[in-house]
């Protein structure tokens, strides 16, 4: 008997997680708003509770309607078992807290989202963990700072805003020595174009607010990987609280299925806007791992299958440049999100590291003038000709 070829990730994208969840007939994933779930005995009941038969027993734990969401992720990353949160940081903060002890050590990277870096500057040091945050591309510097020892690397690759491409295989293979476990965030890269459990990550996560849901309209967090990992993540956050929605968990079903389709267009317009803004005299850095002239080209071109939908670029005048430039974009929102149908644009000092001040913002190597660019669906005639406009 021939072995059956894998499912493409469009396909995926629209079915994946959902056979056993259409009930009744229905050709769409229920919204199950129920708080509690009912069994005829306590014997029944219990086997639930207890794990030895599939059910649910309360919507902080499991929900129908999540439980197909977390299936459809993790198929598309290609994991074991998946958990999901109210919103991204919640996946991530429940990690680290999950996996970490007071005395242990994470190592990771200056340049990552503002909120995380919170985490690592402001919230682990109170549980006395040690943190080290190195230089994003200085690889040999992550790996001497993991030989030192470390329980956790932290990775997040492409980085937000500024781009930077971590070598995942790499660094994984080095943390492994040392028998540390690697997270990395794949929300830039999405599990169209990027599956860092194959490049030997161990927990791979997504604010699912962004390109997976697509629409800028359900806020959600999801992590994958193996049964026993996921599993002391989930029991983490059902003891916490940060359960994602039912409601929201089908807006994010319903906005994947064309996930495959998004991504491959915002991919293609992506390189093209960046290839564009290379070649305006006012601009005077575009970051977009698509271009060749990317530091990190030939590690983003090895581990991922497009270059995704975000770029960034700095402008001749700085922050006065940036504050001019942003108000005359026609297509564009002006709005701390990425990932949406629509184009959306706006400074570190307002979207990706809000929470930080300039001094902390310069010592993670992000400039005052940098725009965050989040590409939509658009036309990308239209927006090329949008940013020329606003440039002039």
């Amino acid at each position: 008997m021939s072995k059956q070829k894998p499912l493409g990730s469009g396909t995926m994208s629209v079915w994946a997680g959902e056979e056993n969840n259409l009930w009744w007939g229905a050709t769409q994933v229920p919204v199950v708003h129920s708080v509690s779930f009912g069994y005829p005995d306590v014997d029944a009941w219990q086997d639930v509770a207890l794990g030895r038969a599939p059910g649910h027993i309360y919507g902080r734990n499991t929900n129908p309607t999540v439980a197909a969401f977390e299936e459809k992720v993790r198929l598309l990353e290609g994991a074991d078992a998946a958990t999901s949160f109210a919103t991204g940081m919640a996946a991530i903060s429940n990690i680290l807290f999950t996996l970490l002890s007071p005395g242990d050590r994470v190592v990771s990277v200056k340049d990552t989202y503002g909120g995380t870096n919170k985490l690592f500057l402001e919230f682990l040091p109170r549980f006395h963990i040690k943190v080290e945050l190195c230089n994003t591309t200085n690889h040999e510097a992550i790996e001497a700072e993991i030989a030192k020892g470390c329980r956790v690397l932290y990775m997040e690759s492409p980085t937000n805003p500024t781009l930077k491409v971590m070598d995942i295989a790499r660094l994984a293979k080095a943390a492994h020595k040392v028998g540390a476990l690697v997270v990395a965030d794949n929300t830039f890269a999405t599990p169209i174009n990027q599956n860092p459990l194959a490049l030997g990550v161990d927990l791979v996560l997504h604010s699912a607010t962004k390109f997976l849901g697509g629409h800028a309209d359900a806020l959600g967090g999801v992590v994958c990987g193996s049964k026993e990992l996921v599993h002391q993540v989930y029991h983490h956050r059902e003891i916490t609280g940060a359960a994602l929605d039912p409601m929201a968990a089908y807006l994010l079903l319903r906005g994947m299925k064309t996930l495959q389709l998004r991504v491959a267009r915002q991919n293609e317009s992506a390189l093209k806007i960046a290839q564009f803004l290379e070649s305006q005299p006012s601009v005077t850095q575009v970051f977009y791992p698509g271009l060749s002239s990317h530091p990190q080209h030939e590690i983003a071109r090895q581990q991922m299958r497009g270059f995704g939908g975000v770029l960034s670029f700095m402008l001749k005048g700085g922050f006065d440049a940036v504050r001019a430039f942003l108000p005359r974009l026609r297509h564009a929102h002006l709005a701390a999100n990425l990932g949406a149908v629509e184009t959306i644009a706006g400074p570190p000092a307002t979207t990706s590291h809000v929470e930080c001040t300039p001094e902390e913002r310069a010592a993670m190597g992000i400039p005052e003038g940098l725009i965050r660019y989040s590409v939509g669906i658009e036309d990308v005639d239209d927006l090329i000709a949008d940013l020329k406009q606003a440039l002039g």
